[in-house]
């Protein structure tokens, strides 16, 4: 098969890594892709919102698979642009892409389908949104209605920094349109889990746990960014935890999805607070979640293109995942900086190290290449440092090892992922 990969970031590297070990893959490109990606698939120089380039390419080219990565384009519908020229597309169409792209929506949705999850109200402007905040009850959660890579959600523990979050995310519009409407939240108590699921419209099959951290510093501190690392399995993910959302939260979404006429293909990535009343959710993701694809892969034991085409074929009933009994943790090397102001273009040296470790992964999400070839940093989260282990502990301890092996100027990383795991060992 010839495969093309949308996107650039981790996610899409460790799509790209894992379907580079498919028999079944015998040409795989990626757009735009990154120094990483570069050295599995051919990367083809297409910002993932040029619909009318890529479609045009990817048709050219007679693609038998593509793989849409990032959130954007997925909400704005490069899937249904695709599938219009012909082409065999995994990913959600724009009217199921919703789920993501609209906070709004998918709590609407869970409301009228009884799916559990925070109360709250939604707010189209500034006055109305301080007037109810005047009365909630503090601490208090704010998000804004659209896309704001993973970043525009504010946790809020006064009321003034309430009513400082409502402009913030209304009236100085630190995430731009995705602000014009705000969802203000419950604030639920808890441990946060995340679950990715392959869905084919009908069926879904879920896939091993992860819990993320959103925080840029230790101890959960600082600003809330893309994520700063990921362990699995979550510990807190028991079987009757899993149970419970199979029957109340993970069929119930699909089919309401189903329901609305809005059939939804492609991943959905629950995050899910475990709070003493109940699992409930905390949002959706249409997509692979980035840097939780970066320990669930490497578990995974399936060819994930058999996987893939399932969900488009909608024979998913078909396929049982299968998840290796060990554990993943992922450490994210950053800009010193991020996820605010952060320079580019170090030059990063002990990539090499990784080639023949077996367990040991590094996945690009911000690198390119300069002009003496060099693979420097291009972005805020550069790469992600995963490991396995027998164990969470043991993997622990395996990603900080490898995170010593890469080095460039700036480097940063939090010192404290999957730490809270340490202590619930003992």
């Amino acid at each position: 098969m010839k495969v093309l990969v949308i996107g650039g970031g981790g996610r899409e590297h460790a799509i790209c890594w894992k379907l580079a070990q498919s028999p079944k893959v015998k040409e795989l490109y990626c757009a735009p892709g990154n120094a990483g990606i570069a050295e599995i698939a051919r990367c083809v120089d297409i910002g993932v919102m040029d619909f009318e380039k890529m479609t045009e390419f990817a048709k050219k080219e007679a693609f038998d698979l593509v793989v849409v990565g990032p959130d954007d384009p997925l909400a704005a519908g490069l899937v249904d642009a695709l599938e219009a020229a012909g082409l065999r597309t995994f990913g959600p169409r724009k009217s199921a892409a919703i789920l993501e792209g609209s906070k709004a929506f998918s709590k609407d949705l869970m409301k009228k389908y009884g799916i559990p999850t925070a109360a709250y109200e939604t707010f189209d402007t500034p006055e109305a949104a301080l007037e109810y905040l005047e009365t909630a009850p503090v601490p208090v959660v704010l998000k804004a209605d659209g896309l704001a890579l993973g970043k525009g959600v504010l946790i809020c523990n006064t009321r003034e920094e309430a009513r400082e979050g409502v402009k913030t995310l209304m009236l100085d519009k630190q995430f731009g349109s995705a602000g014009d409407r705000i969802v203000v939240e419950e604030f639920m108590t808890g441990r946060e889990v995340s679950v990715l699921s392959f869905v084919d419209g009908k069926t879904i099959r879920i896939m091993t746990s992860a819990q993320d951290h959103k925080r840029a510093k230790d101890g959960d501190q600082g600003l809330n960014t893309g994520g700063m690392g990921t362990f699995s399995p979550s510990p807190f993910y028991t079987p009757e935890v899993d149970q419970f959302c199979r029957e109340h939260i993970y069929q119930p979404t699909v089919d309401a999805m189903a329901a609305e006429g809005r059939e939804f293909k492609g991943i959905i990535f629950f995050g899910l607070m475990l709070t003493a009343d109940g699992p409930k959710v905390l949002e959706y993701n249409a997509r692979f979640g980035d840097p939780e694809t970066q320990v669930v892969l490497p578990r995974m034991k399936n060819d994930i293109v058999d996987v893939f085409e399932a969900c488009v074929d909608g024979t998913l009933d078909q396929v049982e995942l299968d998840f290796e009994d060990n554990a993943a943790v992922c450490v994210v090397l950053a800009s010193a900086g991020y996820p605010e102001h952060y320079e580019k273009g170090y030059r990063i040296e002990g990539l090499e190290k990784f080639k023949d470790q077996d367990g040991y992964y590094v996945f690009h999400a911000g690198s390119k290449f300069d002009a003496e070839g060099n693979i420097v940093t291009n972005g805020g989260r550069v790469l992600g440092v995963t490991a396995k282990g027998k164990d969470l502990e043991e993997a622990r301890a395996n990603a900080y090892k490898a995170a010593e092996w890469v080095e460039f100027g700036n480097k940063y990383m939090r010192g404290d992922i999957g730490k809270a795991i340490d202590e619930l060992i003992g």
